[in-house]
């Protein structure tokens, strides 16, 4: 007789066991075992946080090669059929040889579900004909799991899903994840004890009431509040606030921005310095002619400024010039730093609440919620686990699709938060900025490197979102071409697959709507191409999203400094502004407490964290993307730590690229 020593591996989630009798039968190449009885689940043996029940499966003969598992369950007469989530189960073979089969999906029915041996497969690769089962089999049943939807008109599609509870149970919360977050205004209110304040509609009348409101202060966003009026702090936030991705380098005013290149500023003219490479613009075109909502019957403002900005000789960032709106002309001034103090306060307001829109709508939630959600739907569409690519973005796609689904729901829909309270929260302004937006958005805007080089940032000094991305996108890139090369042997591997070229066709069609203009490939040629393109896909999932996400109340907490809306339009003459017109342009304090919850939730951390660079769930088996995966972590490790000795020395740490607190996936 042949034995078999199986072992299989329950989840160590909450619910992950089952009060179901479960069985599993063996298939191989020369044949495959009778099904057999796994005994009680609920007394398994706890192996490193996971269940495991062992079982001898006995053969008359050897099965030969290992190919796949066939699993399934049964309700026992008292108890009446439930959820389980088997991680994984190992076979060691009366051979010696032992066989991994990653599973980690909830079975919640008695049908009989089949799982291939761990090895990895290319999408042309087969290793056994079994007639009864092959991938097309599986990625049918993908296929109708993953329906693409179109949520809007011009803009990315989705995953199909009425609710959270309709989404395919492995790409749900866990149950720690779904207790801890509730993704609404009211518990962030009531996590900041601002819930007293949501029903006040009443002007702010001093910039001491708005302090006593902030409770759960960090320490950046304490910095905040002493220094946002100060220039310097005003251009720092360019480089290394929550939108890093607008500020480019100038060398030719635009025609709309009359600034006389004469004009001296203490260090030579604008002309000289531009020619120096000292003066970058921030162009926020995008808004340009979109209606601002009204909110509780107050017409609200939104502009589309234009701001130049000065690099001092001791390399701090100034603005110089600011225009509010895109057509110059008479009742649209330029403000300098040499006008009053209330109106150049207000013109650098009035840039805030735009930025507040332009990060949250094409930073934030294009760039990289919406994007993320294409890359892995077209993901678990269109790859088998077998599938290299599946093994190595799996963990890239974790809560993706369940976050975004509750932002539909509950933050951008008729009745969601930022639509009622941003100025930009009405359906055909966000659905003008977020197409504008997608036509903006090129392959290489999204590769960072690519990017800094476009934008012309490469020497700017304490630039640390640059610095720190550019080290992690190499660290990624060197860890993906490794993994990747291993199995795609030559240019021809990648050509050939058509698993892979159905995910970038996917990506192409449904995600950049087949707009050539984007840069983004509808098809692989080469195995260079496949290792850039995938490495911008870890990158934007885990470095952009913890860029532009993580700082969200750091630097919204104090509502001066990213007002959601304004209440008054901008001056159109200069010397009319005071204190007093700055509170009354600020939102009322309901607007503000609405805001602020929103961005403090967002900013939260969950305790089943999974931090970039992990693999909780083993799908590689294979010696050399497992040793890939450790020297990766380790250069994470290395990088975290350089970060953490750089910050000790800054006034504003930046670690929103510390590899040790960013999550893999958009999770939040």
């Amino acid at each position: 007789m042949a034995k078999y020593e199986v072992k299989v591996f329950t989840g160590s989630s909450v619910y992950a066991p089952t009060f179901n009798d479960v069985y599993i039968k063996l298939v191989g190449t020369q044949g495959e075992s009778k099904r057999s009885w796994l005994k009680s689940l609920l007394s398994s043996v706890n192996v490193m946080g996971s269940k495991v029940n062992t079982l001898d499966v006995h053969c008359p003969t050897s099965l030969g090669e290992l190919i796949l598992i066939e699993i399934d369950k049964k309700p026992q007469r008292i108890f009446p059929e439930d959820d389980w989530f088997p991680a994984k189960a190992e076979v060691k073979s009366p051979e010696g040889n032992t066989y991994f089969f990653p599973i980690y999906r909830w079975i919640d029915d008695s049908e009989v579900h089949r799982f291939r041996v761990g090895k990895a497969l290319l999408g042309y690769e087969e290793i056994h004909s079994l007639g009864k089962y092959d991938r097309q089999q599986e990625l049918k049943i993908r296929a109708e799991e993953y329906c693409w939807d179109s949520f809007e008109d011009g803009l990315p599609y989705c995953i199909k899903a009425d609710s959270t509870d309709s989404l395919p149970s492995e790409v749900q919360f866990s149950f720690t994840k779904d207790s801890e977050f509730k993704l609404t205004a009211a518990y962030g209110q009531a996590q900041l004890k601002l819930s007293q304040l949501v029903y006040c509609r009443e002007k702010w009348t001093c910039f001491d009431d708005i302090h006593r409101i902030i409770s759960n202060a960090t320490e950046i966003s304490e910095y905040v509040q002493k220094h946002w009026k100060e220039d310097t702090f005003f251009g720092y936030q360019y480089l290394n606030g929550v939108n890093p991705m607008l500020i480019r380098r100038c060398r030719v005013l635009p025609d709309n921005f009359p600034v006389p290149e004469a004009m001296d500023f203490g260090e030579g003219s604008l002309a000289e310095q531009m020619k120096k490479g000292n003066i970058y613009l921030c162009d926020y075109k995008r808004l340009d002619g979109v209606k601002a909502r009204m909110i509780d019957g107050e017409q609200q403002y939104l502009m589309a400024p234009l701001v130049l900005l000065f690099k001092r000789q001791d390399d701090t960032l100034v603005p110089i010039a600011i225009q509010l709106k895109q057509t110059p002309g008479e009742d649209n001034p330029i403000f300098y730093p040499s006008d009053s103090e209330y109106d150049w306060l207000l013109a650098k307001t009035f840039v805030r609440s735009a930025e507040f829109t332009e990060h949250q709508l094409n930073t934030h939630l294009l760039r990289t919620h919406l994007l993320a959600e294409v890359f892995a739907v077209s993901l678990l569409r269109n790859m088998p686990m077998v599938h290299p690519l599946y093994k190595l973005l799996v963990p890239y796609t974790r809560y993706t699709m369940h976050i975004n689904l509750l932002a539909r729901k509950l933050l951008i829909s008729k009745e969601g938060v930022f639509t009622k309270y941003a100025a930009s929260g009405c359906k055909e302004t966000k659905k003008t900025i977020l197409s504008r937006s997608l036509t903006s958005v090129t392959y290489s805007s999204l590769c960072i490197p690519d990017d800094i080089a476009e934008r012309g940032l490469g020497d700017i000094p304490n630039f640390y979102y640059r610095d720190d991305g550019l080290q992690l996108w190499d660290i990624i890139f060197r860890f993906v071409k490794g993994v990747l090369s291993s199995y795609y042997k030559d240019d021809a591997a990648v050509q050939k697959d058509s698993e892979l070229q159905k995910w970038i066709g996917d990506i192409f069609k449904y995600g950049f709507l087949s707009q050539a203009s984007s840069g983004i490939p509808r098809q692989f040629d080469a195995v260079d191409d496949l290792v850039k393109f995938v490495t911008m896909v870890m990158f934007t999932c885990s470095c952009q999203h913890g860029a532009v996400n993580t700082g969200q109340y750091d630097y919204g907490a104090w509502m001066p400094n990213s007002p959601t809306s304004l209440q008054l339009p901008p001056p159109t003459t200069k010397g009319t502004t005071s204190e007093a017109t700055l509170l009354e342009t600020l939102p009322d304090v309901n607007t503000t407490v609405h805001g602020m919850a929103v961005m403090w939730l967002l900013s939260q951390q969950s305790s089943d964290f999974v931090p970039l660079g992990q693999y909780p769930q083993e799908h590689f088996f294979e010696e050399t993307p497992c040793k890939l995966i450790t020297e990766f972590q380790g250069e994470l490790k290395k990088l975290s730590a350089a970060i953490e000795v750089r910050n000790q020395s800054l006034d504003v740490k930046y670690t929103y690229l510390d590899p040790a607190k960013l999550e893999n996936s958009v999770a939040i």
